[in-house]
């Protein structure tokens, strides 16, 4: 009896983790685009992150660097997403943010890619993958550290 009892709670417990709510709770966003019509818009580097939520090498970025005034866009469809005044050098290698532009220009999810519970951010025009927030960003700010891949953004220095 108990074995029979742990089998149904076992099945249960599976079938709600299935891929089932997932799909259920998709969102639909402005940009919306074939997996075909993506992969051959963007670099393979860029379709791998903003479309399959891969991650880039650490401090293989060239937006680590930027300090001049200007936004960050989304590579996949132009989206502001956060300006220079608000990155930071965090030392882990991608590009970090203690917030964004707008809130409404982001989307957030949980997320437990990699065995570990985060926070996914993603664009809230095309629902591109961009990195993770957490929360060991400036004291002084707000706390946070958007963790975004370089590859995920495009750079727009402001016009003088």
């Amino acid at each position: 009896m108990k074995l029979t009892i742990s089998i149904i709670i076992l099945v249960f417990s599976l079938g709600c983790n299935s891929n089932a709510q997932e799909v259920k709770n998709k969102k639909t966003y402005p940009v919306s685009k074939t997996e075909a019509q993506w992969k051959s818009e963007l670099t393979a580097a860029e379709f791998q992150v903003l479309r399959k939520k891969g991650t880039e090498r650490a401090f293989s970025s060239k937006l680590n660097r930027i300090e001049e005034p200007g936004t960050f866009v989304c590579a996949a469809c132009g989206n502001e997403l956060y300006k220079t005044r608000h990155k930071f050098e965090s030392g882990t290698g991608w590009p970090s943010f203690d917030r964004p532009v707008d809130e409404t220009n982001v989307d957030y999810r949980p997320d437990r890619t990699g065995g570990f519970s985060a926070l996914e951010v993603l664009c809230a025009n095309c629902g591109g993958h961009l990195g993770h927030v957490f929360n060991d960003g400036p004291r002084n700010t707000t706390g946070k550290r958007h963790c975004i891949n370089g590859v995920a953004m495009d750079f727009i220095p402001k016009k003088k």
